[in-house]
């Protein structure tokens, strides 16, 4: 049943990262149209197209990509590549919420900015930079990477939450009328710090100094005086 609800939650990531890349071109298109033949009515289609469908693809990809990053070995900080998606993927949100969906809204009322093209260029690109970096997985581990430590994938629940809370965030928006992806973001910070939790209490172990959970392991050497 786990190994069926992570397959869901693939599949979830998958589809919301096409999508999120497919309305990305699909807003280039506009802005750019918007730009040569100073119609207004294209800014304000871009701007129902990111309010309305990009925002929400975008938070769902984020969200499932950093669940099933909290949710299997693969860790946030333990291989580069995950680490690079990360990074990219925390300022990719913060650009387009803090940056260009105002932009796009002062386009609607008339105050067209010629960066919102490049910008919405450089999304594209990094999407797809993503995607490579996904199939190709290159480099080595990081230096925070623990070898002898591995954490488990985690159980049904955690994969049937990560499945359920973007639904979730989607009925909410519907009736506050932006999209607020409020419940996505609380579970990845609190899933994220109880599985932040269980790896130092993992490593704890490894290294025979014992934790709470269980005793240090007998042939561990006691420490020395001060």
């Amino acid at each position: 049943m786990a190994k069926r609800a992570r397959t869901l939650l693939v599949w979830l990531h998958v589809v919301s990262s096409v999508g999120w890349l497919s309305q990305a071109v699909a807003l280039l298109a506009l802005l750019l149209h918007g730009m040569k033949t100073s119609d207004v009515n294209a800014f304000r289609m871009a701007r129902v197209l990111d309010h309305n469908v990009l925002a929400i693809m975008a938070n769902t990809s984020a969200f499932t990509g950093m669940m099933l990053s909290a949710t299997t070995p693969w860790g946030y900080f333990r291989h580069w590549w995950v680490l690079a998606k990360f990074a990219i993927t925390v300022s990719q949100l913060y650009i387009g919420i803090f940056i260009l969906s105002g932009n796009l809204q002062a386009a609607s009322e008339g105050h067209v900015s010629a960066w919102m093209p490049v910008g919405t260029g450089f999304m594209i690109g990094a999407i797809a930079f993503q995607t490579w970096l996904s199939v190709a997985k290159p480099w080595k581990r990081t230096p925070w990477a623990d070898p002898k430590i591995k954490l488990p994938t985690a159980g049904t629940a955690a994969f049937v939450l990560a499945l359920v809370v973007p639904a979730i965030d989607f009925a909410l928006s519907l009736v506050v009328g932006n999209p607020m992806p409020m419940t996505m973001l609380v579970t990845v910070i609190a899933y994220s710090i109880r599985r932040a939790a269980r790896g130092r209490n993992r490593s704890s172990a490894a290294s025979g100094r014992g934790t709470s959970a269980g005793p240090a392991r007998r042939d561990a050497a006691a420490p020395g005086p001060r």
